[in-house]
């Protein structure tokens, strides 16, 4: 067995990892315990990414090799890496030469490595000559950059993980780490053991399981964090709490603030935000008070038509307070993705150039083209990723070069992206995973190597970079994504540089690239010259900045009280509250806010492959406040329809208190890979970003993702649909694809994968569920039984297919048992009825119980009676321990035996059944367990 130590491809937090590997196959991975992001811990989704890279995976799920689309809608067939590369180039070409470089435009992601980010970046500006480049981090963290540059001068983090440490106070804002960066919130959880008069605000308007450790949660109305904070600094003004030589000596713009906040009293600020005066007031003094406040931000400011005001107004409550440049203070915005920090560096996005430049500065592109090596950068303001989907639509866009993202499932405004992509001319889809949503658009799909197979660099949120390594070779054909656009980029010089005397892209390797980004850092705030791979190799993971002759990073900024601007001086910015973009009315009255699950990342289309990821979640369901279920007389587990003004969804409903009234929450994650259906008109459904809103931040370009207007309502759906299967996990893919084609088929379908249990324990499941306003005809019936294997005869070896029809009520199940007797259980089902009877046996096969007991009921009409209905498996309960596969049935039984004070009790379960003692993902539920499970009483 080889190890190669690399970086997790998931959050920002920046964990390392180490991979274990035979000849050419990842056989598993464990947190690096050297790393000094996460000293050996993973989170949930980072312990298996092992199972991401299966034999099976490699085969049915990765894009092996070249393809192209020779008419839009037809099956892609192969091609030649060459002819592949060249059809680019010509392209290309022939678009610039007929409409101009800004017909032309470049969607990336923050998954791509910094090299990969400097090849696409100098490939659009340097020798296509357009700004059009952007990635998928401006959905996530370009309101963050915007706020950091006005406020502090230029995009740094100032703070580290270390401060977490150090915080006697921790202001969690807009963010859930407990489920969004796990490792990280491992880590304030150990701060709070160790410091327990430190304290913890959380504000957010979901009672998260962040929230759930909270001193004091400010559960504000969604959309008015600027108000609060505005409140917050009206109260650190007037009772004196602001660090006034601070001001005097490193700020300016803080009479025009003052003169703001005047108005944004307590009583008005509490009340806007639907909190008590009293809570804003405490909030306020212990921010300013304690002798270390550090912030923690993320998704819940960013992703708002106010982003950028939002992250001012916070770090306004920083500077006011002198809570910045010492240990444990300071704004710290949290990174969505594993390298949208150093994509930023690389100015991988349309508003950036390398080095923390500014593309409309002239003396900056000015000394970019002399870095590269060109004449000059382009002027034109280059189009964000809203604004590029947008030109698309009105073909203004003509080619799309979309990499390692997948934008018909996470842009807003489905309907919109997929009429871009569907106008667009030419669409080049540069990707690992063969069956994303945005796959089906392409007219050419390139082979990515991805986690496991790449050299390069990432950045960390706490501004830490880190070597990523190949563990083994691209399967198949798939090349490293710089690699692919250096080939191309030489190939499309030809046709636009002919006679150069030298190439753009003489790249032979990663690091020649980081080079020249590094480069590009020379002298700025985020000096990385004293830098090397060797370094990186010899001593590990580093900070910046960390220029020529310095002999280690800077943990902190701006510790001597010098900003980022000219004159080195902080500036507040003075923003007013302001309404969302889009105001609810009598039409959509609930404010629909969208966040992540702690099992599951982005669109899925990696942790999506591994079905135990789906054991804690294993549906979508829309979140509602129970008061609000009873006054629009609706009932938890029903079918709803949740219409928006752009498009709607049809989703289980879930009652939740932890979700504010007037208030909706979703997943953001489930795509139409998982969930389907179709309107009134037909239309297919297209995923929770149907619903959301693209009107964006004015300064950021930053899409309002939390906050939509929607309403909901219950929907007659009598005919229900149910089709599940286990098969060996090699055949799991091809059972997946023929029950997708049957998703556009039915009012509303979901299709999961489930792990195998008992006697199907290394097998896969994949269940699907649909519903109906009338009878699916007998051809779709029969189209859904040979999905499953369960049309025809028998084949040899197999069990023959038990069957009852009613043809007068429209009922149907299809059973075949695997083994025989007392062992025999349901290996495969179909059932389609009015209203869910027969529910019960999809729980039996998904529990893989024995069958034996329910006899002739298999296949009668009428319910078991109740004595044998007690003994079908109900539904099952929700995984909370991912890596021991723990339920919270048996957590509660175990807890039944566990005396003593909650801690003790939290040991003696650990102790039991070993949850929460790996990955520790779990432990947030775990203490929500413990708190609501009493002990059983002995005499």
């Amino acid at each position: 067995m080889r190890e190669t130590r690399s970086t997790c491809p998931y959050c920002g937090v920046g964990c390392g990892v180490i991979i274990e590997s035979e000849g050419a196959q990842i056989t598993g991975v464990r947190g690096d315990p050297e790393h000094p992001a996460n000293f050996g811990r993973l989170c949930s989704k980072g312990s298996t990414l092992h199972l991401s890279a299966t034999p099976v995976v490699l085969q049915t799920r990765r894009l092996l090799q070249p393809l192209q689309r020779l008419e839009r809608g037809a099956a892609p067939q192969p091609l030649a890496w060459d002819a592949a590369a060249e059809q680019v180039a010509e392209r290309l070409a022939a678009v610039r030469a007929a409409h101009g470089p800004d017909a032309i435009g470049f969607y990336i992601s923050g998954q791509l490595l910094t090299e990969d980010y400097h090849a696409f970046n100098k490939l659009a500006r340097a020798l296509v000559g357009t700004n059009n480049i952007d990635s998928n981090s401006r959905l996530c963290m370009s309101s963050a950059v915007s706020g950091y540059k006005q406020a502090l001068g230029a995009d740094a983090p100032p703070a580290s993980y270390q401060d977490i440490e150090q915080a006697d106070c921790l202001f969690i804002a807009g963010a859930n780490p407990a489920w969004a960066h796990p490792i990280l919130f491992r880590r304030i959880e150990a701060a709070r053991e160790a410091r327990p008069h430190s304290k913890i605000i959380v504000v957010d308007p979901r009672r998260t399981e962040t929230a759930e450790l909270a001193d004091l949660h400010l559960q504000i109305l969604p959309g008015t964090d600027i108000a609060l904070f505005n409140g917050m600094l009206h109260a650190c003004v007037w009772e004196g709490w602001i660090a006034a030589d601070f001001i005097a000596q490193h700020t300016e713009g803080f009479d025009a603030l003052k003169a703001l906040v005047r108005s944004s009293t307590p009583a008005w600020a509490a009340k806007t935000c639907g909190i008590k005066e009293e809570q804003l007031l405490e909030a306020a003094r212990l921010f300013a008070a304690s002798p270390a406040t550090l912030s923690l931000y993320c998704m819940g400011l960013n992703q708002s038509s106010r982003g950028t005001a939002k992250n001012t107004a916070l770090i306004n409550l920083h500077l006011a307070t002198g809570q910045i440049g010492r240990a444990g203070a300071g704004p710290f915005s949290l990174t969505g993705q594993p390298n949208a920090m150093g994509g930023r560096e690389a100015g991988g996005m349309a508003t950036l150039l390398p080095g923390h430049r500014d593309p409309a500065s002239a003396a900056d592109r000015a000394e970019i083209a002399r870095l590269w090596g060109v004449e000059a950068l382009p002027e034109t303001p280059g189009k964000t990723a809203v604004e590029l989907f947008e030109a698309a639509a009105r073909g203004e866009i003509k080619a799309l070069w979309i990499a390692c993202t997948n934008p018909a499932q996470s842009m807003p405004e489905q309907a919109l992206v997929r009429a871009a992509l569907a106008a667009c001319e030419f669409v080049v889809l540069q990707e690992a995973f063969a069956d994303t949503a945005t796959a089906a658009y392409a007219d050419l799909l390139l082979p990515a190597a991805t986690w496991g197979e790449k050299d390069g660099t990432v950045t960390n949120s706490e501004r830490r970079i880190s070597r990523v390594r190949a563990a083994v070779p691209p399967p198949g054909q798939a090349r490293a994504d710089w690699a692919i656009v250096s080939d191309i980029a030489r190939r499309l010089e030809q046709r636009l540089r002919p006679g150069a005397a030298t190439s753009l892209f003489a790249f032979d390797t990663p690091e020649q690239l980081w080079l020249e980004h590094r480069e590009a850092t020379r002298g700025r705030d985020l000096d990385i010259s004293g830098l090397s791979w060797a370094l990186l190799d010899a001593q590990g993971p580093q900070q910046w900045p960390y220029p020529e002759g310095a002999g280690a990073g800077r943990q902190r900024l701006y510790e001597d009280g010098r900003f980022a601007t000219a004159n080195g001086r902080a500036r507040f910015v003075a923003k007013p509250h302001g309404p969302a973009a889009e105001g609810c009315d009598a039409r959509h009255p609930l404010t629909l806010s969208t966040g992540r699950m702690r099992d599951q990342w982005h669109g899925m289309s990696r942790s999506g492959t591994v079905d135990r990821l789906f054991e804690s979640e294993p549906q979508p369901a829309l979140r509602m406040n129970p008061q609000d279920l009873l006054r629009r007389h609706l009932k938890s587990g029903e079918l709803v329809r949740v219409r928006s003004r752009r498009g709607e969804l049809l989703l289980p409903l879930q009652a939740d208190d932890a979700v504010g009234p007037a208030q909706a929450w979703l997943p953001m994650h489930w795509g139409d890979e998982f969930i389907g259906g179709r309107d009134a008109r037909g239309v297919p459904l297209r995923g929770v970003n149907a619903l959301t809103q693209p009107r964006f931040c004015p300064d950021s370009r930053q899409p309002e993702l939390k906050y939509s207007a929607v309403r909901v309502e219950p929907v007659q759906l009598p005919w229900r649909i149910a089709a599940a299967a286990w098969v060996p996990a090699e055949e799991g893919a091809a059972l997946r694809a023929r029950l997708r084609v049957l998703m556009g088929e039915f009012d509303y379908t979901q299709c999961t994968p489930l792990a195998g249990q008992g006697e199907f324990s290394g097998q896969q499941g994949w269940l699907f569920v649909a519903a109906a306003a009338t009878q699916p005809s007998a051809e779709l019936q029969q189209r859904m039984a040979a999905a499953l294997g369960l049309a025809g005869p028998a084949k040899a070896g197999t069990a023959p297919v038990l069957r009852y029809a009613d043809i007068r009520r429209g009922r149907c199940r299809l059973l075949r048992l695997a083994g025989e007797g007392e062992n025999a259980r349901l290996q495969a089902v179909l059932r389609i009825g009015e209203g869910d009877e027969g529910a019960w046996l999809t729980q039996l096969w998904r529990e893989a119980a024995p069958v034996a007991p329910f006899g002739r009921w298999l296949l009668s009409p009428e319910a078991p009676p109740a004595d044998l209905a007690a003994r079908a498996p109900t539904a099952r309960s929700p995984q909370v321990c991912n890596c021991f596969d723990v339920s919270a049935a048996r957590i509660r039984s175990e807890l039944l035996h566990c005396h003593g004070a909650p801690a003790e009790r939290l040991r003696s379960l650990q102790a039991a059944l070993k949850c929460g003692t790996q990955c520790g993902s779990c432990l947030p539920a775990l203490r929500r367990l413990v708190e609501t499970t009493s002990a059983e009483v002995t005499v």
